[in-house]
């Protein structure tokens, strides 16, 4: 009768024992997965971003297709960090789920807005039969790529950076870099009043408005994959 009680309890024990134990992948295998597709992420976004200015007028369709399907890695690579971000966050600081929920949601949104630009680039780009410059011609990405481009990474960013300054994840300059970006993407936002000629600094589809954008948050990527990844090295 002894031996079997102390059976129960000791099944009941493991039971609780279990219940409690966390699921999912480890606090390591987060750090490293998080930063390796910041990585990943960067160095096809540093790519992709000089392929937009090897050309002074249409380029060829096998540069735009070119950069198009880099770009598509990238952010591929991009909806990997933003999830195991938030699965990082949830692992180490649950009561910020909520702040790295909304890191990830908008760095979700960002990606499937710019996808969809893409998209539109290449469809124009596939079904013509001459040589078009898509970032003029395909009118229908001046917005998506802009101001609602620039919008939602403004809130990824300054989530991810209120994330990482509540949770001291990784070094203080990650989050405050976040903010730094977050505040540039939020200025290029009214440049949809400015017109639509690709040479221009300000305008919807301006080079400071798109290219050099995405050139600045391609270093930060880079820098902020590195250090994630070495703090799960660390452990």
């Amino acid at each position: 009768m002894d031996n079997t009680t102390k059976t129960q309890q000791t099944t009941a024990a493991a039971t609780a024992t279990d219940s409690h134990h966390p699921t999912g992948m480890s606090e390591t295998t987060a750090r490293r997965l998080t930063g390796a597709a910041g990585i990943a992420a960067a160095v096809a976004l540093i790519v992709e971003v000089p392929l937009y200015f090897i050309y002074s007028g249409p380029p060829p369709d096998a540069n735009v297709l070119a950069r198009l399907l880099v770009g598509i890695f990238a952010l591929a690579f991009l909806i990997v960090f933003v999830t195991s971000f938030r699965e990082l966050v949830k692992r180490v600081h649950p009561a910020y789920e909520w702040a790295a929920s909304l890191a990830s949601s908008t760095g979700l949104a960002y990606a499937t807005i710019t996808l969809v630009s893409m998209g539109l680039e290449a469809g124009a780009v596939i079904a013509t039969d001459h040589s078009i410059d898509p970032t003029i011609d395909v009118n229908g990405t001046y917005i998506l790529y802009g101001s609602i481009g620039r919008l939602l990474l403004a809130m990824f960013l300054a989530a991810t950076g209120f994330t990482l300054a509540r949770t001291n994840l990784l070094p203080r300059w990650t989050a405050r870099s976040a903010y730094v970006l977050a505040g540039i993407n939020l200025a290029f936002v009214p440049s949809l009043f400015f017109g639509n000629t690709p040479a221009d600094f300000y305008a919807a589809n301006g080079w400071g408005t798109t290219a050099s954008m995405g050139a600045l948050l391609s270093y930060w990527l880079l820098a902020l994959g590195i250090s994630t990844y070495r703090s799960g090295a660390k452990r």
